[in-house]
Parts: structure tokens; sequence; C-alpha cells
């Protein structure tokens, strides 16, 4: 049904994968090739969709040489947008390098290039999409969480009035969505958490700033390919570029996020014990008040601290920045 797996079924399953194969077997079970079920993907898609709303949209699609590269051109063009591609092949060996939502640059450039009303960017797998609007300004999932829950509430298919963020959600998006009555639910980085939270809360909207989204009536998973459309159906429906929508959403505070490259894997998970650290953090906690923040966290795939800081000022978030950046280094690399 497209949930995902929870960590001690994926555990199981990779201890299963690694046993050694029984004595004397060569062969696997049978194979089932199911071509026709990517059309009754994008039939699905589309039927989320108001016909022809995208006509009068000309869009330009990266598709990172990745899995978008399947279908994405045929349901854009079937909803009716003009469709310019870039890296429209599929290629595993150049996927994110330079291209797709890691790497906004190109796009963007094509996008003001060519005068198009927006850009969409996709990962390697199309779990997740960034836009960019006419100006070439990158338009990220806080955005476009906002823009489609507060669409999905005006029409009442939003219960409770509730999304699903993470910590990285900026805070004048936090900010915004409150003052206009609505509730958050904050779960730590990560889809998995997003999907939990909203399976608890029976919240109808979920996702992360890097452009994740997930959506209840599409059985709660990411799919970049989904927003994507629904992102475009929304600009098309509202009359007014994408920058207009998203300029009135909210203002996005400045973050900033150093990446503290910390070996001992012991120190870095650690962090929270080292009371220098923690004290600094309070220092500019206090310096910010309300107007800002301080989120650290280590990283669960790469021997980093992820410090980031968060601010009304820029300058502010620039002297943060760099302090607790130089301070994790100091305090928790081996002497």
């Amino acid at each position: 049904d497209g949930r995902k797996l929870s960590p001690p079924q994926q555990q199981d399953l990779e201890q299963w994968l690694k046993r050694p194969a029984p004595l004397g077997c060569h062969g696997g079970g049978s194979t089932h090739h199911r071509h026709d079920l990517l059309k009754v993907y994008e039939q699905g898609l589309l039927e989320q969709l108001e016909p022809e709303q995208g006509r009068r949209l000309r869009v330009i699609l990266d598709l990172c040489w990745g899995a978008a590269t399947s279908c994405a051109v045929s349901l854009f063009e079937q909803f009716g947008a003009e469709v310019t591609i870039l890296h429209g092949q599929p290629d595993g060996s150049q996927i994110n390098v330079g291209c797709g939502s890691t790497a906004l640059d190109l796009l963007q450039q094509a996008v003001v290039d060519q005068e198009a009303d927006l850009g969409i960017a996709f990962d390697g797998d199309a779990d997740r999409c960034l836009a960019v609007d006419h100006r070439g300004q990158p338009v990220n999932g806080d955005h476009i969480l906002y823009l489609w829950g507060e669409a999905l509430d005006h029409r009442g298919w939003l219960p409770d009035h509730r999304l699903v963020i993470t910590q990285m959600a900026n805070l004048g998006f936090r900010r915004a969505w409150m003052e206009r009555g609505g509730v958050l639910e904050e779960t730590p980085v990560g889809d998995q958490h997003v999907y939990a939270a909203m399976e608890r809360t029976g919240a109808g909207l979920g996702g992360e700033q890097s452009g994740h989204v997930l959506w209840s009536q599409h059985h709660s998973i990411g799919d970049g390919l989904m927003t994507a459309l629904q992102l475009t159906q929304l600009t098309a429906k509202s009359g007014h570029p994408l920058a207009t929508l998203a300029g009135e959403s909210f203002y996005a505070y400045p973050q900033k996020l150093t990446n503290v490259r910390i070996i001992d894997q012991q120190a870095r998970e650690g962090w929270r014990y080292n009371s220098r650290l923690l004290n600094g953090i309070a220092d500019a906690e206090a310096a910010m008040g309300e107007e800002g923040r301080v989120l650290i966290r280590a990283s669960g795939t790469e021997p980093l601290l992820r410090v980031m800081v968060e601010a009304r000022e820029i300058r502010m978030v620039e002297e943060w920045s760099q302090r607790l950046a130089s301070l994790a280094a100091t305090e928790l690399q081996p002497a």
C-alpha cells in the first residue's frame, strides 16, 4: 500500500538479504513484468487534477536524469502545460550531479532565460521536488506546504487546520500558519516521522523544507510528481505568478546550516552533554529572543554535526552561526 517499512522491518529485511544462499540454490523466484502499472499511476495522478488547468503555464522540468524521466513529460503535457525539459534521459551515473533539487542553478537560469512561468526540480527517485518562480528564485518545501495547506483549508479539506512539519520548518512559516488559526505538529527531520505524525493525528498534509510532501489522499507517501502537479495547478487556478503567492504567504526568516565535521561518533552524538556548547547555545538564544532559534543535531549518515541558526536579521544568523560552529569544532574534537 506504499507505506514505509518500520525501522525494525528494515533491519529484518537487511539481515535476510545478507544471509548466505542455501547450498545448491542458484535461482530466485519468478518475475512478472507489469509495464501497465505506470499508466495506472499516471491516471491516478491526473484524476486528482482539474483537466487542462495547466494550459496557461510554461513549465521547465529538471528531471535529474532519474525516475521522473519515466512519465513527468507525459503527465504535464496531459495536464495542458507547455513543457521544456532539462536532464530528461535516465542515466544513473549523473543523478544529482549538478542538477535536480540539490542543485537549482541551471533550472533557475533556464526559467529566466526562457521566460517560463515556473520550474520544477526533482531528486533522483522523484519522491520530492523544489520549485523556481519566474524570477528564478527558489520556492522550497516550506512555501509549497503552506500554499497547498492553505488551498486545502479554504475548501474544508484539512482536518483541524493541521499541518505536520519538521524541526527545520521556518519560523516565518510557523508564525504565519498559527496566526491564521492553524495547528502545527512538529517532528524530527525525516519523512518517516512526518508520516507517523500524520497517522497519529489524522493530519491531511505534512512535509519537509527539502520538498518531501505527504498528502493523506495519496496514501501519505512522498511523491514529487504529485507535489509538482498540485503546485502547478494551484498556481494556474490563482491567476497569479508563483512569486506572488510565495511572497504573500509568509516572510521566511534567514536560516544558515553549517556542517561541522566531528570524527568521534561518541562526541558527536553526545554534544548535548558539553556544558560550554550548551552555554553558547543559551547565549545565542538570549541574544535573539523570540526572533530566532538554534537547532543542532548529529547527522545519522555522515560524521557531521549540523548547526542551524535562524533569526529575523541576517546579521544575527551569520554571527551566531560562526560562533557556534567554531565552539562545536573546538569542544567536540579530540585533544
